[in-house]
């Protein structure tokens, strides 16, 4: 059993399964609702926009963590304004500020004379050089996450349903579409150090995904979401030591494959049921 414990004994790879695991029950919350609403784009988007502000945090030796959330948050406050005053879907608010916010990271990046490693780390994240700092930083994260979806759970299911039922209700929809994207938000910056701008994603959506195979309830899709979310940084930190592979991509293609197995294992259950129903049925 030494191939499955040693690659966990030395102390940094011990901190990045600490921090993997917080990030997948933050990506969990998040994600839950994500796919209940539809909103991966948003998702995928917010990742993306992040890149300005990375790049310029790096660029001006400020805490990269502090670049992500401000740009992240530039993002989705500017997605509501585009909508409201040009009177756009929300796809395409999301689509133009989802471009340009990309295209001004790449010239940032570009802009900048000695910046491959960096951006590498952006693009890709590097889960195996989280630090205790690191670690408060994603259990204060992972501690927000919690209250506010608490808080505001009647709000989003709510929401999730029905727009216009829960403004009768007097649920405040607007407040919880405001929760749901500061969640998104909170999830991807927390994310990124992990695996990146580009896999985020995969780590938001393909657990809850997974999980969704399996329950309609909300709490407990987000429970399941968060240990197939941790299973996944397990195994690719695994793979990735054993394989020599970037640890970041094989945690998210390890969380994509939970996905397709999920949904693979769930069809075959139900193709077994439905033959047994039926040799039932022809029985009696």
């Amino acid at each position: 059993m030494s191939w499955l414990t040693d690659p966990f004994a030395p102390e940094f790879v011990q901190r990045a399964l600490l921090g993997g695991v917080l990030v997948a029950i933050l990506c969990a919350i998040a994600g839950t609702w994500v796919i209940v609403r539809g909103m991966a784009f948003l998702g995928e988007a917010l990742a993306h926009g992040m890149l300005p502000g990375v790049a310029l945090a790096t660029v001006l030796g400020l805490p990269v963590l502090l670049g992500a959330a401000a740009s992240a948050v530039a993002m989705s406050l500017g997605i509501g304004v585009v909508q409201r005053r040009a009177k756009l879907s929300y796809d395409t608010s999301i689509g133009l500020l989802f471009v340009g916010m990309l295209a001004l990271g790449v010239i940032v990046i570009s802009h900048a004379g000695s910046f491959a490693t960096d951006a590498t780390a952006i693009l890709f994240g590097d889960i195996l050089a989280i630090d205790s700092g690191d670690l408060v930083v994603l259990g204060i994260a992972v501690l927000i996450g919690v209250t506010a979806a608490t808080a505001s759970h009647r709000g989003l299911v709510a929401l999730a349903i029905d727009e216009r039922v829960a403004r009768v209700l007097g649920l405040g929809p607007r407040v919880a579409r405001v929760v749901l994207v500061g969640l998104v938000t909170l999830a991807v910056v927390a994310s990124y150090q992990a695996v990146g701008s580009l896999l985020v994603v995969g780590l938001l959506v393909a657990p809850a995904v997974a999980a969704r195979q399996w329950t309609e309830r909300i709490p407990t899709t987000m429970l399941l979401a968060a240990v197939i979310g941790a299973a996944a940084v397990a195994v690719g930190l695994l793979v990735s030591w054993h394989a020599a592979t970037a640890a970041g991509a094989t945690i998210a293609v390890s969380a994509i494959l939970g996905a397709g197995i999920s949904w693979g294992v769930r069809s075959v259950r139900d193709t077994v049921r439905r033959r047994v129903f039926s040799s039932a049925t022809v029985s009696a």
